[in-house]
């Protein structure tokens, strides 16, 4: 059997036995005293602990908006909380508000029937200019929308500003400026680029980053399944990536993210792709914004490449049998009101999804600005671009290949090969 193909019976047994474990232990599957109901307040399950204090800064304003404050609940384990949220959807011990991925994430949700239709509360956001247009499709499933952006997110190239200046390099508009840049730094002894599969997911980051910026065209239709892993585009996408691999000018594969702003403030790491929340972490790591760092996207690899970036945006769902469905409807349509998402973006130190709130950090709001001055196509980011199972099939691959970098050909093939796989049975209605 090939590594990509599953046995579609077999998939559908799987996940209704993590189901029925997942619904067993769903009292204590979040981090809380209680997971009732309390009045005034909807229970938020969440996978990050570390946004409490935002969920219940906003949720307080939120309270003044609608009636309805948020009362967060998370579970730190990944697997486990999306059993939890998938069981939930299905049974009557559904979460309120539930944190969760757009994209076809969402669509698997959305296709199971558990998830309510949050149209209305996209209508009425976007008759008051609070949420993007171009967001739609990757929140809404046969034209119904069922997922409330949480933020937007978009991928950039933070810098340190003090390597920069000390080898007299400028922000890069083109390609060949950025290989310049790389060139410089490296003959000095500075990592250009941070660039690891450490902890899996990141392996993605820079292969839809240089296929994007090769043709955003290619890459809208490679993760929708009408283009080919093994076409040119890719193979050139792949080509450059281990010429920067065999150039020295990525960190090992190894590397752990969590160290990037040390490494940046310290002067030994240059550059670091990664979506514009990592702002936070980086002002935590001693780095001030527009002083001592500074962000810009990607440049296209060849003149005249339409203007692109990806883009990240988490969102909230309403399950059908919420305990409080009443008021998670209210929460979630109130949830972009530019005083709620002041006191948000400002925690997360990100845009908002909703595009009246202007960043406080210098850093984002530029490149908010960039986007809409050079008015950039957006592009859903790739862990949420697919079908799950072929995403996390071939992020496997892509960081074999970052410890492997010869062996490009094979990592496309058997990425193609997983995708005709997941493909047909997506269309035939597996998850």
């Amino acid at each position: 059997m090939h590594p990509g193909r599953v046995d579609l019976g077999r998939r559908r047994l799987l996940t209704g036995m993590a189901g029925l474990a997942a619904a067993g232990g769903l009292a204590g599957c979040v981090r809380g005293s209680s997971t009732s109901t309390v009045p005034g307040a909807v229970n938020l399950y969440n996978d990050n602990a570390t946004w409490t204090a935002g969920y219940e800064k906003a949720g307080a304003v939120l309270k003044r908006v609608t009636g309805y404050a948020l009362r967060p609940l998370s579970n730190a384990s990944t697997t486990s909380y999306q059993e939890v949220v998938q069981t939930s959807t299905e049974t009557d011990k559904a979460a309120d508000v539930a944190k969760w991925a757009n994209g076809y994430a969402l669509y698997s949700l959305a296709r199971r029937g558990g998830l309510s239709d949050l149209s209305d509360a996209w209508d009425a956001a976007r008759a008051q200019g609070w949420v993007s247009a171009g967001l739609r499709p990757a929140v809404s499933y046969e034209g119904k929308v069922y997922g409330m952006p949480l933020y937007q997110s978009s991928y950039v190239v933070f810098y340190a500003k003090a390597v920069f200046a000390k080898y007299r390099l400028e922000v890069p508009t083109t390609w060949d400026e950025l290989m310049h840049n790389a060139a410089v730094l490296k003959r000095n002894g500075v990592t250009p680029f941070l660039g690891t599969q450490s902890g899996t997911w990141p392996a993605f980051e820079w292969f839809e980053e240089l296929v994007s910026k090769l043709d955003p065209d290619f890459y809208t239709r490679l993760v929708a399944g009408r283009a080919r892993y093994t076409d040119d585009t890719v193979v050139e996408a792949m080509d450059i990536w281990r010429g920067l691999i065999a150039k020295g000018y990525m960190t090992s594969p190894d590397f752990d993210q969590a160290n990037g702003p040390a490494q940046m403030k310290s002067g030994k790491l240059a550059m670091f792709l990664h979506g514009s929340w990592e702002a936070a972490a980086i002002g935590a790591g001693g780095l001030r914004p527009d002083i001592d760092y500074g962000a810009f996207i990607l440049p296209t690899v060849h003149p005249g490449t339409k203007a692109s970036v990806i883009t990240e945006s988490g969102v909230l769902v309403v399950p059908r049998r919420a305990a409080d469905h009443k008021g998670a409807m209210a929460a979630v349509q109130g949830w972009l009101d530019p005083r709620v998402q002041r006191v948000w973006s400002d925690f997360l130190q990100d845009s908002s999804a909703n595009p009246t709130v202007r960043p406080s950090n210098p850093v984002v709001r530029s490149i908010q600005q960039d986007i809409t001055t050079h008015g950039r196509q957006l592009l859903t980011r790739y862990n949420e671009a697919s079908p799950p199972n072929l995403i996390q099939g071939n992020i496997l691959d892509l960081g074999n290949f970052m410890i492997h970098p010869s062996e490009a050909k094979s990592t496309l093939r058997s990425m193609q090969a997983r995708a005709d796989t997941e493909w047909d049975l997506w269309r035939k209605g597996g998850q």
